[in-house]
């Protein structure tokens, strides 16, 4: 006879029911069969070893099967492991207490083997459909997490915790946002000289640096592009100093890229305003930013000297002109006309 995959446990102080039961559950085909001469054994089995059945008698010394039942059921691990009651036939109000409790079945003494096949099929059957289900949910679960932790790589959390709730994100516009360009002096030049997989092992290296400045700052990193790395402070999350918080931004991520290989310098604009924000694109959609400020901000990290913060002084004027700076003059920038620029030092 074929051999079932099935671990049974068979727990009674009786050994001639022990044996009974053993010899044939072992004729129906399950080979994986363990016995129990009393409750506190059984539940040391049960503690030490997984199993798809129990088959529980009632009266037994020690530990007794309602005390056996009630721990399985009590514990969140275990309380899905199928019990099937063994009791003689004029115990029917104590295996009506024990369904009550959770058991999932009887059989009567002596034991029938038709009723034996058939209840122990049944019940394995369905432990069998139920886990098929719990494995199905976590693989739901799974998928879910994986299609949320891809949402919140795309977008800012509050973002995503639009979409999720709405299923859009409903553009906007936001006044005295404060957006923060970097980019990477030479790196077209470093990207033709070097193998790729070079190029994109350092890049992902400062990128994720970065990611982790921005997120202990308080700002949001919106995108990159190429090279260039574009985050904002006061957008979707509350900042109370957004400027002091983008320059110390700033700073750290000029010092990250000198420490880690290939030592690159990079340049940091910033400048403050108010911005349009929301996502475009069907199938691969983005949360970007639109309007005067953002262009203006990446025309300052184009006059910022390498290694530096950069920033308009009405930008600077917000956070109280604090700390060491360079007036930078007045610099002609595209589409604005000139603007006074400073180079940010330190903050103080």
């Amino acid at each position: 006879m074929e051999q079932k995959s099935a671990a049974i446990l068979v727990v009674d102080d009786n050994d001639d029911n022990r044996y009974t039961l053993t010899r044939r559950l072992k004729r129906l085909g399950y080979g994986e069969v363990e016995i129990a001469e009393n409750g506190r054994v059984a539940l040391e089995k049960i503690q030490r070893q997984a199993f798809d059945l129990v088959l529980l008698d009632i009266m037994m010394p020690e530990v007794n099967g309602y005390e056996v039942l009630e721990q399985i059921k009590s514990q969140k691990d275990l309380r899905h492991l199928p019990v099937i009651m063994i009791s003689a036939v004029d115990e029917i109000d104590s295996i009506v207490k024990c369904i009550k409790m959770g058991a999932e079945d009887y059989l009567s003494k002596p034991f029938n083997p038709v009723l034996l096949a058939a209840r122990v099929g049944a019940t394995l059957e369905k432990k069998q459909l139920r886990d098929q289900e719990a494995r199905h949910l976590e693989q739901l679960a799974a998928e879910k997490k994986r299609g949320d932790d891809l949402l919140h790589a795309m977008l800012p959390a509050n973002a995503v915790g639009e979409l999720l709730a709405t299923d859009r994100v409903q553009p906007r516009r936001f006044e005295d946002v404060t957006v923060l360009f970097c980019d990477i002096v030479g790196f077209t030049r470093y990207c033709d000289a070097h193998p790729p997989e070079q190029v994109v092992a350092e890049l992902q290296a400062l990128v994720g640096g970065m990611e982790d400045i921005v997120a202990r700052n308080g700002l949001e990193k919106i995108k990159t592009v190429g090279d260039a790395f574009l985050a904002t402070a006061g957008l979707l999350e509350a900042n109370d100093d957004p400027v002091t918080s983008a320059v110390r931004c700033g700073h750290e991520m000029a010092a990250l890229s000198q420490q880690i290989e290939p030592h690159w310098q990079v340049r940091i604009g910033l400048h403050t305003g108010p911005v349009v924000a929301g996502i475009v694109g069907r199938h691969k959609f983005l949360y970007d930013l639109w309007g005067d400020t953002v262009n203006v901000a990446a025309r300052i990290t184009e006059q910022a000297a390498p290694g530096t913060v950069c920033a308009s002084a009405e930008t600077w004027a917000r956070a109280g002109g604090i700390g060491q700076q360079r007036p930078l003059g007045a610099v002609e920038i595209k589409g604005k006309g000139a603007i006074e620029l400073v180079e940010i030092r330190s903050l103080g």
